[in-house]
Order: structure tokens, then sequence, then C-alpha cells
């Protein structure tokens, strides 16, 4: 349900009470308090920023690369609990379970179903596929909720094994940890309300504009010439609850996450033309490149036998062409 339906229900709500007590009680006493005042403020979410310099301005940029470029596969993808013995895999076969660092806000991406409790999405299943594919057993995987923030300090702390949550591959990640092969492309674009003027990002200068802390999704904003103001929170759905609000003008991310947002909120539109290419990966360890190796081994057949193609049907509609893989050796 959205903020709107909500604020419209309480509000009926209200003015149905006083009406009731008005006429059961007869008529209100002349020293009697006002009723009514000013709105009180809609709350906003912990941790909210609003960027006064681009995130990106205190960081040495990292050299110029090809983000997209992963590992080449080492050969055929092993039986499931065929690995190298002492491999990044044999490990993770070890300890009984694969640990993935995922969204549980992002529908359609990453997301908990509120009927079941359990998470779901495209990333959500794209991990599955690696549990399948060590352990022969999809369910046998540990998912570890994490913002955008958290993604890379989850990774150098090797608190999970892999990252699947939108997290696109460029040449500054790169330097702290390493990708597969790009299983997703997405394009940044600008969700506002209906009732927006807002054609894109170039018509938003001087305007609030939502994005999640640790994410290029915000850079991009921050850097962007028309000069929004950059939002950064903690989690999308703090951006969409601060748009419904009227706290931000719009949210600017992938379309994957915005397609998300529209479909959850009818009184929102996704408008103006993708202005950034996002290319998806999985994310690991920067020393685990055996693991990266069977990751693309893996992708390379999920392209292949369809599975790529079913997976984006179920959650994101007709599939295009598998993003196809770009090695580095």
């Amino acid at each position: 349900m959205t903020g709107r339906w909500v604020r419209g229900r309480t509000a009926a709500g209200a003015v149905l009470a006083v009406l009731a007590l008005v006429a059961g009680c007869g008529a209100v006493p002349g020293n009697a308090p006002k009723i009514g005042g000013t709105s009180v403020s809609p709350a906003r979410p912990a941790g909210v920023v609003e960027l006064t310099a681009p995130p990106s301005a205190a960081v040495v940029a990292a050299p110029p690369c090809d983000a997209t470029a992963s590992l080449r596969p080492s050969g055929p993808l092993p039986a499931a609990g065929q690995v190298p013995a002492g491999s990044t895999m044999a490990r993770i076969l070890a300890k009984g379970r694969l640990t993935v660092g995922v969204d549980q806000n992002t529908y359609l991406m990453g997301f908990r179903n509120p009927f079941s409790g359990e998470l779901e999405g495209f990333d959500v299943d794209m991990a599955r596929e690696v549990a399948r594919a060590l352990f022969g057993d999809p369910s046998r995987i540990t998912f570890t909720v994490l913002t955008s923030d958290q993604r890379i300090p989850a990774l150098e702390k090797r608190e999970v094994d892999l990252v699947v949550r939108t997290m696109t591959m460029n040449c500054e990640r790169w330097q702290k940890v390493a990708f597969s092969s790009v299983y997703y492309q997405a394009g940044q674009r600008v969700l506002v309300p209906s009732t927006s003027d807002a054609t894109g990002i170039e018509s938003l200068g001087g305007r609030k504009v939502c994005a999640t802390k640790g994410s290029s999704s915000l850079v991009n904003v921050a850097n962007a010439p028309s000069r929004p103001i950059a939002v950064a929170v903690q989690d999308w759905t703090d951006c969409l609850v601060m748009l419904q609000q009227g706290q931000v003008d719009a949210i600017s991310t992938d379309n994957t996450i915005l397609a998300g947002f529209a479909a959850q909120d009818p009184y929102t539109k996704v408008v103006g033309p993708q202005f950034t290419a996002e290319p998806y990966g999985m994310a690991f360890p920067k020393q685990d490149e055996d693991f990266v190796r069977f990751v693309n081994a893996l992708l390379e057949r999920l392209r292949a036998d369809g599975t790529w193609a079913s997976i984006h049907g179920r959650w994101l509609g007709e599939p295009p062409a598998p993003p196809a893989a770009v090695y580095r050796d």
C-alpha cells in the first residue's frame, strides 16, 4: 500500500471521528481548545544526507580499465561437488553452505515475499544457481542482507562468499573486489510522481534526487551537469517513502530497480532516457580468482541452456539476448 492511500484513509477517519463526536455530544463548549492545527511533518528515514559535494570528490580515480572484462573460465563447469582440492569452492563445500550478500528491499531483483517471508527475485535466483552448481542443491545457501554501502566491506571481511546485489562493475570497485562476467545490463533513469513535469535527469537541476549510499547511482546524480541535489539514504525503500511523502522530487537509479518501484506505486512514472550504462557483476573477495572462473563457467552454461532467459522471464519480462561475456585473459 502506498503512502498516499495510508494518508488518505487516516485523514478520512479523523474527519469521521470528529463529526461523530460533535453529533453525539451536542454543541462544543465555547472554552474548548480548538481542533486541528498544522500538519505534522513526515519523519525522515534514519541516516538521510543531502550532499554538498559529489561523493567521488575525495576519491583518487582508478586507472582506466574495461570494467566488464572478467577472468576466463579454466575449463568446463565441473559436476556438483567435484571441485579441485584446496580451492575456494572446496572450502565452501566443506562448510556446507554458500553465503551470499543480497538485497531485501528491491522488488523484482531482491526482495522479501510478504506472505512467505522468503527472499525472491532475479538476483536471488541467480545466487541459487551458484549453490546448485556447487552442491547440486539450490537451497544450500545462506543469505546475508546488505545495503549498497555494505557490499564491499562484507567481501573484504569475508563475511560472505559473494555478493549478487544489482552491483555495477566499475574500475574503482575492481581495485577492491573481483567480478564475474556481466550477468545483467542495466542503465540509470529517473522515477518521479505521475504529476511531475520532470522529463529526465536534465530537468531536475536544483531539485532533490534520491539514491542509496555506496551506489554508483548516487555518484552519477551528484555529478549530473544539471546539478540536482543528491539525497543519500541507506535503502532504496527509503527513497520510495521520501518520494511518496514529498521529501524528494525524484529517485534515480538503474531501470531494474525503478521498474520495481513503479510496479509497487502506480502514482509514479519512469521518465527520460538511460543516461549511464550499468553492467551488473557478481562480486567476490579479490583473492578468490578460482571462484570467479568457476562462476564464469556457470554463467556460460546459464546463457547457453536457457536458464538465464527463464529467470529473466520470471521476474523482468520478455528476455533480451543475455549479455555476452568479455574476458581480460
